[in-house]
């Protein structure tokens, strides 16, 4: 047995989840191994903390399916290793162990900030995020991620961030010029001088990130319209764009 599976055992037992074969195999190899002692002791630490310091209030129905989906979809196996053999037998209780570790140091994470405050706002934030604020951190991640910036009527910003590899457009504005209630600020891919709709979007007071809708080509302008509320009715911009952004 290695480190990296005593390890895992090690998870195992301070949650007392271990087969009567690994809470065996897990006592025969600490007995040979005492410099490993320092992960059982940091392990029931941890669980320790967890019993402790769990606030006593459910999470909202919501967070928590949210949070079992992350486990169930995300890949359990090692940096060290690669995935396990699905038609292996032998790799099954490795699978189960790594299993283990990784929810295990999941709660762990998630107790430690709920035991200060703001664990499941933090939490609840990330899995929420929008699907304009997820689509900007993939094209910030791309190895071709651009962006061109504009400044915007009335003293505002506006900046387009794009890849062509993950293939999303996202606009960021800050100090956009106030709008009525009734109306929206409308996108564009503005191609060979033809305006293309590309979605709505609310201003707030908070610089504001907006996905837009299709695909954008070589040579596009971003532009941004102030229409009716919901979007141009006709198809086409009725009021002149506060910003033209090109991108290239």
């Amino acid at each position: 047995m290695d480190e990296q599976e005593f390890a895992e055992l090690a998870a195992g037992a301070a949650l007392h989840a271990l087969s009567p074969a690994d809470q065996a195999a897990f006592e025969a190899a600490r007995a040979q191994h005492p410099e490993w002692e320092h992960l059982v002791q940091a392990d029931a630490a941890t669980a320790a903390a967890l019993a402790d310091g769990a606030p006593e209030s459910v999470p909202p129905p919501a967070l928590r399916a949210q949070l079992l989906a992350r486990v169930v979809t995300t890949p359990q196996f090692s940096a060290d290793a690669g995935p396990a053999v699905a038609d292996a037998p032998s790799a099954a209780p490795t699978r189960r162990r790594r299993w283990t570790r990784a929810l295990f140091a999941l709660a762990a994470s998630v107790a430690l900030l709920a035991a200060i405050g703001v664990g499941a706002a933090l939490v609840s934030d990330w899995l929420n995020r929008s699907p304009a604020v997820v689509a900007l951190e993939q094209i910030e991640d791309a190895p071709d991620a651009q962006s061109a910036t504009a400044d915007v009527a009335d003293g505002g910003t506006a900046t387009a961030h794009w890849s062509e590899s993950v293939g999303k457009v996202v606009l960021v504005s800050d100090a956009l010029p106030p709008i009525e209630q009734d109306q929206s600020f409308e996108l564009w891919f503005v191609r060979d001088g033809a305006p293309i709709a590309a979605g709505t979007f609310e201003s707030t007071s908070e610089p504001t990130t907006a996905l837009l809708e299709g695909t954008m080509q070589p040579g596009d302008v971003i532009a941004v319209t102030v229409e009716p509320q919901g979007g141009s009715p006709t198809g086409q911009p009725s009021s002149e764009p506060i910003v033209k952004i090109p991108t290239s």
